[in-house]
């Protein structure tokens, strides 16, 4: 079993910054990637970012292309999500998450963070 803590969320202004952070542990050995989705009210979850262990790839959604930036360290299980130029349609409940298996699929979550961006 997988236990994934997030921590870094908060309330904040249009235009500001905060860093999201996860720590997986439990057996995590075959961690293939990891990533954040975000889910607002009454809508379903979406995919923001995710990294691959395996040559280090990061993929983004188009809505945070430029302004999110995803890393992590393998060795620790861990990943980060900076995000800049924040938006109040950012504003959501953020969920860490690790895939594994073959083909690998995101089947670990965090309990979620909440991002608020105050215009």
């Amino acid at each position: 079993q997988v236990q994934l803590v997030e921590s870094g969320g908060g309330l904040v202004q249009a235009g500001d910054s905060l860093r999201l952070s996860c720590a997986a542990s439990g057996r995590t050995f075959s961690s293939y990637a990891m990533g954040w989705f975000r889910q607002e009210p009454g809508k379903e979850r979406e995919f923001v970012a995710a990294i691959n262990w395996s040559g280090g790839y990061s993929y983004y959604a188009d809505s945070v292309k430029g302004r999110f930036t995803i890393s992590g360290d393998s060795a620790k299980n861990t990943v980060y999500l900076q995000m800049n130029s924040l938006k109040p349609e950012d504003t959501a409940i953020y969920y860490c998450t690790l895939a594994t298996g073959s083909p690998p699929r995101f089947d670990s979550w965090g309990q979620g963070i909440q991002v608020t961006v105050s215009s």
